[in-house]
């Protein structure tokens, strides 16, 4: 029986002791092995199992793929003196775990190495080249279209002699040799974002709304000459139609006036006799009325009707 127990703790202690020497590093691993805090030996960037002193040696994994790095939007002036937001990103990874380890230690510590050596980086590559450069890569021609600019006049876009893409590869080269030595390799550099700071962007806010204005107070006025085209046009028709009607109008009056004339003639050059009668009747309506005070010789020939008509009453003695 007691053989059996110290066969049972001598297993367990074995077991002990193999899981802590044992260790399994896969494909995006890579280990550094300290002894008492100090490395030991090669680093280890081979996936596989591998032993260490259990208790004694410790292994420390570092990722073999591509790591992220994101700065922080800083205020950097351009050339051209504009004040500009810049956000850019990064990828990079441990190509020396051993240098790494002993340099910085962990990845918390590389970040806030990245930080000291692309953030001067970038802000040296933007303060060297006008804005254009950091947005643009080429003169292509740029595709426009907006409604009611056709004759409205921009200011020419000033042509692009490095790019944004040969800045950040300037980006690049400057803070990837500061890196190697610990045991980093800079993969690549971009720039996420770039955009006006606040007080730039309120003058292009208000530039791009007088802008704008501008267009609409062409509009408006183009639609105010068009109005007054039309009013115009009408006006004139109006004219036309009025005049064409007002000549025919008075072309029918003028014909019923001569028709009217002619059946009058006809008519009392069948009887003058009457037809003085009946005209100088016309004459007393409209010279006479109640208030009306004539004096006229006994012998005009104005009352030569009232005359006879009063003799013939006088004869017959009324």
């Amino acid at each position: 029986m007691k053989f059996k127990g110290s066969l049972i703790i001598l297993i367990i202690i074995g077991f002990i002791v193999v899981s802590g020497a044992a260790f399994v590093v896969d494909e995006t691993q890579q280990v550094v092995i300290t002894q008492f805090g100090k490395a030991v030996g090669e680093p280890i960037t081979e996936p596989g199992l591998y032993f260490k002193i259990p208790f004694v040696q410790q292994a420390n994994y570092f990722p073999k793929n591509l790591l992220e790095w994101d700065g922080e939007a800083g205020q950097i002036p351009t050339l051209d003196k504009t004040f500009i937001w810049v956000d850019t990103f990064a990828r990079w990874k441990i190509v020396d775990p051993l240098k790494f380890f002993q340099s910085v230690n962990n990845e918390t510590a590389a970040l806030a190495r990245l930080d000291d050596i692309i953030d001067p980086a970038v802000r040296n590559a933007i303060t060297s080249y006008p804005l254009i450069e950091a947005v643009r890569n080429s003169n292509r021609e740029m595709d426009i279209f907006e409604v009611g600019l056709e004759g409205f006049k921009r200011q020419p876009i000033p042509p692009v002699k490095v790019g944004r893409e040969k800045i950040t590869q300037m980006i690049l080269e400057q803070a990837k040799p500061k890196l190697a030595k610990f045991g980093i390799e800079l993969v690549d550099v971009r720039i996420k974002r770039i955009n006006y700071v606040e007080e730039v962007r309120k003058t292009v806010y208000q530039r791009m709304i007088a802008e704008r204005k501008q267009i609409a107070e062409k509009f408006r006025s183009e639609g105010r000459g068009e109005s007054q085209k039309i009013e115009g046009d009408k006006e004139k028709e109006m004219r036309r139609i009025t005049s064409e009607a007002y000549r025919k109008a008075q072309e029918i009056k003028g014909k019923a006036d001569a028709e009217a004339t002619r059946i009058y003639a006809e008519a009392f050059s069948r009887d003058p006799d009457f037809y003085s009668f009946v005209k100088t009747l016309d004459i007393y309506k409209d010279t006479l009325g109640k208030d009306s005070t004539l004096i006229l010789g006994t012998d005009s020939d104005f009352f030569k009707y009232l005359k006879k008509y009063s003799e013939e009453r006088r004869i017959k003695g009324y």
